[in-house]
């Protein structure tokens, strides 16, 4: 039997119908690192180990590790992965914003999200919530007596969130604008602080992830007037969406998406992409999920990319009317 090339084998398997085989063959590295631009504790640490767990072990790769890369708000992360190898051997896990709002928030990015890095899979996604606390009469319970109580009290007429730029602080003007109610953005170094300023009646309301909210909803020391997302929150079921109450533009959520360095061959993109979905499909990872009130979720390459686009179009138009001025 003659010799065969690369070329002539991987067409022959394609001819068997070996598509499968061919991307195996191409998109199994013995090591995989998945980069995440976060310190570990948090929502994106949790998502990326948990898959490092079950695509280790040889269902993806030998080994799979996890790399922390903090700093300058998850670019570090997004710039070293797009200058990796692209052979399926290093994945970036990121959430939306860095994606399709930074290009809005700095006037330059070492990265364009949109030729830099080719999407992979989204993995999980956070809703968010509007929470309100003692400085707010408990007969504000909805979010347009909300609004009818900031106009009457326009020095109270406050929203805590985790700083400028976020995508939690665009969902505030957001807010505003559809309430027709000028919010005082008031910043917190994370979620956590900002509910617990709202429980303690240091600031009126915020609007933070779900899974900051939940514990002291939980325990009665705030209230959620309403969720995004186009359902409700299986993690704050009793709180309606702000669809529900007349704010259909109010549904964003932030997700979380795996992406690899651009020109990957398409075949170890679509590989990585079907591990993930089946990773994402796991019970033991949907039950690790919901205990940080994650939504699991997973999608194709081509609907990842559509939702980037999608999104980058969304929040641009918003973040240049609300006068922010892009940071360096």
């Amino acid at each position: 039997m003659p010799a065969l090339n690369r070329r002539t084998f991987v067409s022959s398997l394609l001819a068997l119908g070996g598509a499968p085989l061919v991307a195996r063959a191409q998109s199994r590295p013995d090591t995989l690192r998945i980069v995440i631009g976060y310190p570990p504790g948090g929502s994106a640490d949790i998502i990326s180990r948990k898959l490092a767990e079950r695509l280790g072990g040889g269902r993806f790769a030998a080994q799979v590790n996890v790399e922390n890369k903090p700093g300058a708000a998850g670019r570090i992360a997004v710039d070293e992965v797009r200058k990796a190898a692209a052979d399926g051997s290093v994945l970036l896990l990121t959430p939306a914003s860095v994606m399709t709002m930074y290009p809005h928030v700095y006037r330059q990015l070492s990265y364009d999200p949109f030729v830099d890095l080719a999407p992979v899979s989204a993995v999980a996604a956070t809703g968010f919530a509007l929470s309100v606390g003692p400085r707010v009469p408990a007969a504000v319970a909805t979010v347009e007596d909300f609004a009818r109580w900031c106009r009457a009290n326009p020095a109270m007429a406050q929203c805590g969130n985790v700083g400028a730029g976020s995508m939690p602080h665009f969902m505030a003007i957001l807010l505003g604008q559809e309430l027709r109610t000028e919010l005082t953005h008031v910043p917190y170094r994370g979620g956590p602080a900002a509910v617990q300023a709202v429980a303690a009646g240091e600031v009126s309301a915020a609007l933070t992830t779900e899974s900051a909210a939940r514990p002291l909803a939980q325990g009665g020391r705030l209230r959620v007037l309403a969720t995004t997302g186009g359902d409700r929150s299986p993690f704050l079921p009793q709180a309606p969406t702000f669809r529900e109450q007349g704010l259909p533009r109010l549904t964003q959520r932030e997700w979380f998406g795996v992406f690899a360095p651009a020109r990957t061959p398409a075949a170890v993109v679509q590989a990585v992409a079907d591990g993930l979905r089946a990773a994402v499909a796991e019970g033991d990872v949907r039950e690790t999920w919901a205990r940080s009130a994650l939504h699991a979720e997973s999608n194709t390459p081509a609907q990842l990319a559509a939702a980037m686009r999608s999104e980058h179009e969304f929040w641009g138009p918003l973040v240049k009317a609300s006068g922010f001025t892009p940071e360096s």
